[in-house]
Formats: C-alpha cells, structure tokens, sequence
C-alpha cells in the first residue's frame, strides 16, 4: 500500500494517523517532491477507475494558470490533462491510496481510508 500525500495537508495528516492507529504496513509518496511520471497517473486513475479532471484541484493557482476549468473533458483532452498533473502535482486530488488488490481510493476521509484498509489481495 502507498500513500501519496503533502505533509502540510491536514486530509493527509489525518489519512496517515489513521493508517498509523489502525496498523497498516504502507509506503508515504510525498508526491510534490518525488514527481509521479505521466505513466504513473495513468496507472493510478486506471486503479481509480477515474478520468484526470476527477482528480484535479481545480480551484488551485495553478489551476486557474492553465485556464482548466475551459479544458474539455474528453477522450481526446484526456492525455493533455494527464500531462498537467505530471508538469503541475499540486493539482493532483491528495490523500491518493493504493490499495493492496490493485485497486486505489482518494482518501479524503476516513471512510475512505477504511475502505483502502479493507482492499486486501484476493
């Protein structure tokens, strides 16, 4: 299990005391340093069974630099989205969990969280 997070996140913080109280074995990705590769987030919205605009902050700065709520949110705007994520991973929806059975969940509240611990390998 993998958890991607910002440290000064408090959904992060939360995710991980969690993890912690509930003693699950994971791995921290603080994601705005260690960049994932565009094939990365491909991999994980496929785990999420999401398209990248659902896992975008759209209300970040960044955001509103790149002008994405006027991108189009196709099949065909799919992979310049992708590549936004990659260039720009602040824009990346935090707390992301990879979940033992392949699956992943965003993890922004302990429901959720309990849901990725519940993932076990079939």
């Amino acid at each position: 299990m993998e958890i991607w997070i910002n440290p000064a996140c408090s959904k992060c913080r939360g995710a991980i005391g969690l993890l912690d109280a509930e003693g699950a074995e994971y791995t921290v990705r603080r994601y705005l340093e260690d960049v994932p590769s565009e094939a990365e987030i491909r991999e994980v919205l496929e785990r999420l069974g999401l398209e990248p605009w659902d896992i975008t902050r759209t209300q970040e700065a960044e955001a509103k630099e790149l002008g994405l709520k006027e991108w189009a949110r196709d099949a065909g705007s799919r992979e310049r989205w992708v590549a936004a994520l990659a260039g720009h991973p602040r824009l990346i929806q935090r707390p992301i969990i990879t979940a033992e059975d392949g699956t992943a969940v965003v993890a922004r509240t302990d429901e959720a969280v309990r849901d990725a611990l519940g993932r076990r390998q079939p």
